[in-house]
């Protein structure tokens, strides 16, 4: 196997794209938003080959995982850091959940899963909207008509007074098209749905004074796990042969995700996010 590499960015950190040349086959994985358009079944294999891609291997990345120390630490504990968000939790005991729970256990099960930090059950979600962060105070990431040495509280305070009143874009749903070993991708499940997703964040994006570089082209997710250390080159196979299999359990049980509306939330640490205004 021969393997050429490229520098991209998705949703504003540093992604590592490669070119895969495997006999009997080639395959080439460019930035294309991660399965933010449809893909055909016969395309599945490229698509999961951008898990190689990404900084998760010792041997492409070497490096200490972005928010290590900050967000959480070597032992998994989940560290404060205050900040606020529009989510949408996944409904309790529906089908969806079940079957994202089950993916969410094969992993836990994994001999080397001890080298990501996983999230509680409860806190499970996807982003619609990011709001501010205790260590990210710099613009675009925060109102350029607020100063950057706020509160936190006070910052979640002004949001849910400029809140009052928002009319949000309608219901939409969502299917997912990657499993990763952090969680899964997912997409709008029909171009009308996609088309609602961008019309809410259009939307926030006023209420809350900003854009981030990636507002166009961020890619919804629903996380499991945060990397404490990256995974050992040679368990890609395992990994990839347990992402594959994910999906299409997913696929099959959870053709559609099943949210509560989008919400407000604050929160302290990545355990959990407290919903203080339902927006849907």
């Amino acid at each position: 196997m021969s393997v050429n590499s490229e520098w991209s960015t998705v949703n504003g950190n540093e992604a590592f794209f490669l070119t895969i040349h495997h006999s009997p086959f080639t395959i080439h994985t460019p930035d294309t938003g991660l399965g933010q358009d449809a893909i055909s079944p016969g395309d599945r294999h490229a698509r999961h080959c951008q898990t190689l891609a990404r900084r998760i291997f010792e041997g492409s990345n070497p490096t200490a995982p972005t928010h290590l120390g900050t967000r959480y630490d070597l032992s998994g504990n989940f560290l404060p850091e205050p900040g606020n968000t529009v989510v949408c939790h996944l409904i309790e005991g529906s089908p969806s959940q079940a079957a994202i729970v089950e993916v969410r256990e094969r992993m836990l099960a994994m001999p080397d899963a001890d080298r990501l930090a996983f999230t509680p059950i409860s806190s499970l979600h996807m982003t619609l909207f990011q709001g501010i962060i205790e260590y990210r105070r710099r613009l675009p990431y925060w109102p350029a008509d607020v100063l950057l040495d706020t509160g936190i509280d006070a910052m979640t305070r002004l949001y849910l007074d400029r809140l009052q009143g928002f009319e949000g874009y309608g219901p939409f749903k969502v299917r997912i098209v990657e499993v990763v070993p952090t969680g899964l991708t997912v997409v709008g499940a029909t171009a009308e749905d996609g088309r609602i997703l961008k019309a809410w964040r259009d939307a926030l994006s006023v209420p809350f004074g900003y854009r981030h570089p990636d507002h166009d082209a961020y890619v919804f997710h629903i996380t499991f796990a945060y990397q404490i250390r990256r995974l050992a080159d040679e368990r890609a196979a395992a990994w990839q042969d347990l992402f594959d299999k994910s999906l299409s359990f997913l696929e099959r049980e959870a053709p559609v995700v099943e949210f509560r509306p989008p919400a407000f939330c604050s929160f302290k640490d990545m355990k959990h996010f407290e919903e203080l205004l339902v927006l849907g």
